[in-house]
């Protein structure tokens, strides 16, 4: 469990809005929070609501310890309530549901708030029941949306809501965390590269798919120095029976961009950058060997690459051609 201090040296600046709220007794009767994933949205709310119906605050600090404290961790108290899509979308039923349990005083408390995630999925029925709910608000009742994309939630259902914005969490800070908590460097500096968000860091750092999918990158980079059959054979042999879904491949032309983009950072000398650090001396044996007008087409056709995965071609078919591409130069 965090506290709010922790919180701030994530999300500094909603940490200071809410709590300075709260000390003076201010809070908003509805919130927007936007943000990419790992921002902290959700645990950031839940604080909040650990604030408000905390049994021994201290201040603005919740306890951590209490009863309360301890269900809202686990979703588990009754006037605290999360909503999140039914499938693809939250649905008109949902909401009317909110709507009927807002309309009741708080079990335990004198508070009662409300989290819907993803609010951007809210279908068009759904929105207009909530903005008809937001334009009468009961007392004691805290509405909180989190969202990725507020420009997909309606105009006047935004004009209700006090808008937060955080921010991406810092790529060193979160590989730090990681390194301290003893997940693999190589495999943790690779994964902040990739995802925000902490949870996904944690799965990439664990997976033994992910650890063998680095190790085929670089050796996929060495074969390319050679003769078309070859780098032809282990795309056949090795590669495509790793890499043997749309997503994965996906993951892998991600691994390949950041690889391509290592050499051009050796080559601008900025070695410090570099995120396959084991392998800085083929990197930079590969760096002599092709210039930066041919590196940057390298990076044009691996993300050419990305957008045709997503057509409906071959993989294999896909995957060999680029090869052959990258070889011409």
């Amino acid at each position: 469990m965090s506290t709010w201090e922790e919180f701030e040296k994530i999300q500094p600046t909603i940490v200071k809005i809410l709590t300075n709220s709260l000390r003076k007794q201010r809070l908003a009767h509805a919130y927007l929070i936007e943000g990419g994933k790992g921002t902290k949205k959700l645990a950031i709310s839940l604080q909040l609501a650990k604030t408000l119906l905390c049994l021994n605050r201290n201040g603005v600090h919740p306890c951590l310890e209490c009863v309360n404290c301890k269900r809202i961790d686990s979703l588990n108290h009754p006037d605290v309530h999360l909503i999140e899509p039914d499938g693809a979308s939250i649905k008109t039923e949902q909401v009317n549901a909110l709507k009927e349990e807002f309309s009741y005083r708080g079990v335990e408390s004198s508070y009662k708030i409300y989290i819907i995630k993803q609010a951007e999925k809210m279908t068009p029925q759904a929105s207009n029941k909530l903005l008809k709910f937001l334009e009468e608000p009961h007392p004691g009742t805290i509405a909180i949306l989190l969202t990725e994309a507020k420009h997909q939630i309606l105009d006047t259902i935004r004009s209700r809501l006090q808008e937060l914005s955080t921010r991406p969490l810092s790529k060193t800070m979160l590989y730090n965390r990681l390194v301290e908590e003893g997940y693999p460097n190589q495999l943790a500096r690779l994964s902040v590269y990739l995802t925000n968000d902490y949870t996904e860091c944690v799965n990439l750092c664990t997976d033994e798919w992910f650890a063998l999918a680095r190790k085929l990158v670089v050796q996929l980079t060495e074969e390319l120095q050679k003769n078309s059959q070859s780098v032809l054979l282990f795309i056949q042999v090795h590669w495509m029976s790793h890499f043997h879904d749309k997503d994965k491949l996906d993951l892998g032309f991600d691994l390949l961009l950041l690889w391509m983009k290592d050499i051009l950072h050796i080559q601008l000398g900025d070695t410090e950058k570099v995120v396959y650090e084991k392998e800085l001396n083929t990197l930079q044996q590969q760096a002599l060997m092709v210039s930066k007008r041919q590196l940057s087409n390298h990076l044009y056709k691996i993300l050419e690459a990305k957008k045709q995965l997503r057509a409906n071609v071959n993989p294999q078919l896909l995957m060999e051609r680029l090869m052959l591409s990258l070889q011409e130069g």
